[in-house]
């Protein structure tokens, strides 16, 4: 079977790759860097594999942690990864999936592209002894468990095992609505400590191939490694990611202002950003769930979630993570189309109800591919 390496030299790349395709969200990249760390420090190692090389047979799953960025910040991340050496929620939730499916789980895909919630993946793989997919069901982050390409396009979310830092363990067997599921695990984990994980997503590697969008990790390794020789190499690290994601300019300016609160274990931001240079006279108003979900330059929609909205550090090219906009921050915004996969997720009849711009504060809008939105 194929598999596709990753050595310490890529951590950097990696990282950095997934900062950037995480639109804002996907967790802190250097919470996933000290995973990663740690992982190689106890002699860990990842086997990935392609998504075309899985075994039809297979049984494979998806999870995550979950919780709030403040109950992180206010433990300490070291502390947290210290903890989970003794008792890993994500690890321990997985082995209550295997009792429910009443069968071993071959490989474990991640739910999103994102600098911590793909690293974790990876060392749930390694602490079992199983492959990584190099997939996920999105290509991106996103804030909400039903939001991938997995339930747009026909595959059962449930059953899902949610357990909080506490030890409680909670399943959601069936849920009438896609969004449920989620709000139960909100739920949750701000009854046990803010902190917790979850399992859900069961499918065959048949299905797995049929259904997910393939290349988080290879993805995120060519887009990391491109970034830094533009930047070492005194090339525009924008122009770099813009071409390698295929993603095209929506706007250079400064954060004006930022209208911020979190609620329910999202982080919900709208940001200002006013043109400069060539795009002086122009702005852009993006509405942030976690992740970049909507931008409206001159308050025309230009980019609505599935489609992502990367957002970059001028001159360095890094990703920007939401939780560290501020006002007078200089960023840059650019939008590509999602994977087809995924879009075709978006415009399925569950994929509407499920990725509804309803979900972050927008219930008049209608996803449009950016493309037949006006310039």
């Amino acid at each position: 079977m194929k598999r596709i390496s990753l050595s310490r030299e890529d951590m950097q790349p990696l990282l950095e790759g997934l900062a950037i395709l995480g639109t804002g969200g996907g967790g802190n990249p250097e919470w996933g860097r000290m995973i990663l760390e740690n992982d190689l420090a106890r002699g860990r190692s990842w086997t990935v594999v392609p998504l075309e090389s899985v075994p039809d047979g297979w049984t494979i799953v998806s999870g995550g942690i979950m919780g709030s960025v403040k109950a992180l910040e206010s433990i300490g991340f070291g502390k947290v990864l210290e903890d989970w050496e003794k008792d890993f929620t994500l690890l321990a939730v997985t082995r209550y999936m295997e009792k429910l499916l009443g069968r071993r789980i071959d490989a474990v895909m991640p739910f999103e592209a994102g600098g911590l919630n793909s690293p974790i993946m990876l060392t749930l793989a390694a602490r079992m002894g199983i492959a990584a997919i190099d997939a996920d069901g999105l290509g991106r982050s996103a804030p909400e468990t039903q939001m991938t390409s997995w339930h747009g396009l026909g595959l059962e979310l449930t059953p899902m095992p949610l357990a909080d830092s506490r030890g409680n363990v909670v399943v959601v067997s069936r849920a009438a609505e896609p969004t449920y599921v989620d709000e139960v695990g909100r739920w949750v984990v701000s009854k046990g400590g803010y902190l917790g994980a979850n399992n859900h997503y069961p499918m065959s590697g048949a299905e797995a191939k049929r259904t997910s969008v393939p290349g988080t990790f290879s993805r995120a390794l060519a887009l990391g490694w491109a970034v830094q020789a533009a930047r070492a190499g005194g090339k525009d690290p924008i122009r770099t990611a813009a071409e390698t994601l295929g993603a095209r300019h929506l706007i250079a300016g400064r954060t004006e202002s930022l209208k911020e609160e979190e609620r329910m274990g999202f982080y919900f931001t709208t940001t200002i950003v006013k043109g400069r240079g060539p795009d002086a006279g122009r702005t852009a108003r993006v509405v942030i769930k976690n992740e970049a979900m909507l931008c409206l330059l001159d308050e025309r929609p230009r980019v609505i979630f599935p489609d992502p909205i990367y957002l970059l550090e001028p001159g360095t090219g890094r990703g920007v993570m939401s939780v560290e906009l501020r006002e007078g921050m200089d960023l840059v915004l650019l939008g590509a189309p999602a994977h087809p996969r995924l879009r075709e997720a978006a415009l399925s009849p569950a994929g509407r109800k499920a990725f509804s711009p309803a979900r972050f504060g927008q219930p008049d809008l209608t996803y449009r591919p950016m493309e037949e939105l006006p310039a």
